[in-house]
């Protein structure tokens, strides 16, 4: 069953609670990237269009959940928001939910909106992370109380529940999951905002009906976070392409040689089996850029699969570019999740700069383009590559957790069409 959007009910005159994903980084009291907060802006707009009276939630940052702490105050994502809207966005109370938050809620005009305070300023938010750590990993009388309180207090805010905050779906947090039953309880519709809706929508039709031939792209440091990603795709991708770090693990179990490269010891006999299920649909890294020293050594080109003793690999070589570049060429569907090298450093970044570039590529050419987010998304965006894509993905971890097969709470309580 398709999820019901904001577009499918009415919300004239109506309280909408919002949770968005305004976690942006902050430095010295000012934003230094708002893409989040842009991303948001077509929902945010609809709702105060469609003359809605809207109060957003959003967490910021890890506080340490005792309370009120002015660096992970929303007040300058608030401020932003208003800038971006042309229009008044008065923050909420220090704690977050109480009587006062729902005066000010309650006091709201149609179009109006308030920015909540940061909802990890209040251990409930949270709490059901910490039920993980009791020994039979429920929550105690206590915790119940806690999340029960908390829920509550964000569920008298709106008579309608919307969830455009997909960055934080693989989380089951009282702002993500509880409110919306406490909505749908009193009889309010709990609908994805249109970034959700859009996240579901490319990653579902990725993997459930993908133009072929269907490529997975990944990177990243660890192939320990990636295994059921991979296990999850074999079944469903025509080739994976497979570089970063992670790559290392990989080709030790093939019997490469890694020189001083990251491997994880302990997952090679784990990707011994996985590559022989693959069946040749995985394509490793055939030569290498490599240095001697992390921080400051030069890059070495290593013409050959071997990388010598005293040596780490650090982005992908010409023929391995050239090699996965061939392959994304003739996707009809393409998924990215993580880069090929480290890209921070620029001698290191030419192999993930020439796979966004032959994706670009691949998606002028009709291609379906996904990218997971993460550092693969900041890859892209830091070489002004997002508008040659389908899709940027909003949440890193949470795509990574969707395209696994991992079920999402926070999606799956909405309501269906």
């Amino acid at each position: 069953m398709a999820t019901k959007s904001v577009s499918d009910i009415d919300l004239s005159g109506k309280s909408v609670f919002m949770r968005v994903d305004f976690n942006v980084p902050i430095k010295a009291g000012k934003i230094t990237n708002d893409r989040r907060i842009v991303m948001a802006l077509p929902t945010i707009r609809y709702a105060i269009d469609k003359g809605a009276k809207l109060v957003l939630a959003t967490h910021l940052g890890r506080p340490a959940e005792t309370g009120f702490e002015p660096d992970f105050s929303t007040r300058p994502a608030a401020e932003r928001l208003a800038q971006l809207l042309g229009i008044p966005v008065r923050l909420g109370p220090p704690e977050v939910v109480g009587p006062i938050a729902e005066e000010m809620a309650a006091s709201l005009k149609a179009g109006e909106v308030i920015l909540l305070e940061n909802v990890r300023f209040d251990p409930g938010e949270t709490i059901a992370d910490k039920a993980k750590k009791n020994p039979d990993k429920k929550l105690t009388e206590d915790q119940q109380a806690v999340l029960d309180r908390f829920v509550a207090g964000l569920g008298a805010l709106g008579e309608v529940y919307v969830n455009d905050a997909f960055g934080t779906c693989h989380r089951k947090h009282a702002s993500m999951f509880g409110v919306a039953k406490a909505i749908q309880k009193k009889g309010g519709p709990a609908v994805a905002g249109f970034l959700v809706e859009k996240e579901i929508r490319y990653l579902h039709e990725a993997v459930a009906s993908p133009k072929r031939p269907f490529v997975a792209i990944l990177g990243g440091a660890k192939v320990s976070d990636k295994i059921k990603l991979i296990s999850n795709l074999l079944d469903k991708v025509d080739r994976i392409l497979i570089g970063g770090a992670m790559a290392y693990t990989l080709l030790r179990a093939k019997g490469v040689t890694t020189g001083k490269s990251l491997v994880e010891a302990d997952q090679v006999e784990e990707m011994k089996a996985l590559l022989a299920r693959a069946g040749g649909k995985i394509l490793l890294p055939v030569d290498h850029v490599a240095t001697d020293d992390f921080e400051s050594g030069l890059p070495m080109p290593i013409d050959g699969v071997d990388i010598p003793d005293g040596l780490m690999g650090l982005d992908i070589g010409p023929r391995t570019i050239a090699l996965f570049c061939a392959v994304i060429a003739k996707a009809g569907t393409i998924v990215w999740n993580g880069p090929m090298g480290v890209f921070e450093k620029a001698a290191f970044a030419v192999g993930t700069r020439s796979v966004a570039e032959a994706v670009g590529d691949a998606t002028s050419k009709g291609a379906v383009s996904v990218i997971g987010g993460g550092d693969s998304a900041a890859a892209v965006e830091q070489m002004g590559l997002e508008d040659r894509m389908s899709h940027i993905s909003t949440g890193g971890g949470a795509s990574l957790e969707y395209l696994e097969g991992r079920a999402m709470p926070p999606i799956d309580v909405l309501d269906s069409k």
